[in-house]
């Protein structure tokens, strides 16, 4: 490559609810700046993969219900669906597609409002997930989740999201 920069991974962002404009009106810079981070933090600069490209669609629990029910046969929403690409036939030079990340509004808002954490890290950390995921990683086997979680824990680290795994401290006269 001569001069400029290495190419970066494209992340398209698709607003399938308007729900998130309003309850998360930066989301879309969010999941651009997490994916990357994810990547980053999964082994390497997120030009590593050259011209990589993803999606993350932002979506509603009906959605994302429709999509679980069909592809992995479980009639619920769930917070976070990735679904990575096969690229095998993709031609030599050709982008590298990893695939695409879909995030149900009130599925991930619920939860986050019961943990108590800003909608803002809760979603950092979804696509964060959702993304290692499409690079390969899971949380079948416990070495493998430790490994997941530790990546996680720095990309996001590098977005100024506390540690999702880290239990808050026992309140003092609190009976436990």
């Amino acid at each position: 490559m001569t001069g400029g920069r290495p190419p970066r991974t494209r992340v398209a962002v698709l607003t399938r609810t308007a729900g998130w404009r309003r309850a998360l009106p930066g989301h879309v810079g969010l999941a651009r700046r997490a994916a990357r981070a994810a990547i980053e933090a999964a082994g390497g600069r997120s030009s590593d993969i050259g011209a990589g490209e993803l999606s993350v669609v932002f979506a509603d629990d009906a959605m994302v219900r429709r999509l679980n029910r069909d592809w992995r046969g479980k009639d619920k929403p769930t917070n976070v669906l990735s679904f990575p690409a096969d690229a095998s036939g993709m031609p030599r030079g050709a982008p590298v597609l990893l695939g695409d990340v879909v995030i149900a509004l009130e599925t991930v808002a619920a939860e986050a409002r019961a943990a108590r954490k800003p909608l803002m890290d809760h979603v950092a950390h979804l696509v964060t997930h959702g993304v290692l995921h499409l690079l390969g990683h899971d949380h079948v086997r416990a070495a493998a989740a430790r490994r997941m979680e530790a990546i996680e824990v720095e990309s996001l680290a590098r977005l100024g999201v506390p540690d999702p795994y880290r239990r808050a401290p026992a309140r003092r006269g609190s009976g436990r």
